[in-house]
Parts: structure tokens; sequence; C-alpha cells
């Protein structure tokens, strides 16, 4: 077990607009069959909670999002991999703990991202507060606690879907002798950055 522990408290928490910053992401792996490919998502248990949730955390003051979003995937999921430099999109969001409250605190700006995953680690950080689970897309939209992170997941599929069709016409280009437009396939891959911890 060679794992950089946890980090703990707020004490290095940003903040804007009096709400918490956090950055998170929906780790996520494509299989490939001889027939069809098929997504799966993880998603990791709370504590004292039945439902799951997608890794996220606060942006601490010493990071960027984009390492605030992967320590929290490596930290909560057990996770690395390859994550999109755009974000899925920006959520506003009270916390768990201050859902039913009507004063300021509590109120989060979280930012999510897509995560590739490349590495699945045996042991990882907090292991014993949450297990992992990978499922469907269908399923996730079930056991999404909140309606933003339906709407992440749904930005995720999308953006996969979107991928997907224009690898799909690249290879066909490629496929019928032409030479793709090297900006074109170039600018493919500049939207995600490689973090592998």
């Amino acid at each position: 077990m060679s794992y950089l522990p946890a980090r703990k408290g707020r004490h290095r928490q940003r903040y804007e607009d009096h709400l918490r910053l956090v950055a998170g992401c929906i780790p996520y792996r494509l299989e490939n069959d001889a027939e069809e490919s098929r997504i799966s998502v993880l998603m990791i248990s709370t504590p004292n909670r039945d439902d799951l949730v997608f890794p996220k955390g606060g942006w601490e003051d010493d990071e960027t999002v984009h390492e605030a979003a992967c320590r929290e995937a490596l930290e909560e999921a057990g996770v690395k991999g390859i994550l999109d430099e755009d974000p899925l999109g920006v959520w506003e969001f009270r916390s768990k703990s201050r859902q039913n409250s009507c004063n300021l605190e509590g109120g989060c700006r979280g930012y999510m991202f897509a995560l590739e995953v490349t590495k699945e680690l045996n042991s990882w950080a907090e292991q014993i507060t949450y297990n992992r689970k990978w499922v469907s897309p269908e399923e996730a939209y079930k056991l999404c606690r909140y309606d933003w992170m339906r709407e992440a997941l749904g930005a995720l599929l999308r953006g996969i879907e979107k991928n997907s069709k224009t690898e799909e016409h690249q290879h066909q280009i490629l496929s019928a002798g032409c030479s793709a437009n090297p900006s074109n396939l170039e600018e493919s891959f500049t939207n995600k950055c490689i973090v592998q911890g």
C-alpha cells in the first residue's frame, strides 16, 4: 500500500461569492467487444447513506481545478486516467449536510470533468470510507442523488457520443485514402490532459 494520505480539513479551501469551490469527475471506461462498444461509469458509496455519487471534493488554493478533480478521483475512488480539460459543466448546489439550511453556509459551486480511467488501484487513500462500483449509464442515472449529477452524466454521454462520431468520421476519411487536415486531428486531442498522478 503506497499511496498518499487523503487531504483533510478546509484550511486551504477556495471560496468564491460565499460558495465553497469543489471539483470532481465522472470516471468512465469504454469496453469494446466484437459487436458493440459499451460505456461504464464509476460511482462511489458515501458514509451513512445507501446511494452512490461521483468523486468530488474541495478545490484547494495550492492546486488547479484539474489537479483537484484528479486528486479526488484518486483519493475517493482509487482511479487515475485522462481528464478532459474542459469541464462537463459548473453547477451550484447545497452540500449534503446543509440541504435544508436557509443561510448562505453550505453552498457549493462544483466543476465536474470527464475522466477516462486508465488505471484502477487495488488500494487507495479512502478505501475504508468509499466503495466503488462500475455501472451502466442507465443505472447511474437512477442512482444519482441530485439533479445536477444527472445533468453532468448527460453532458458526459453527449460528449462521448460526439467524440465517437468525430473519430468515426476521421477514420472514414483516412480509410478512403485521403489525408485528414492535421489541425482537425490535433484539435480533437488538445482538449484532454493526461493525468497519471
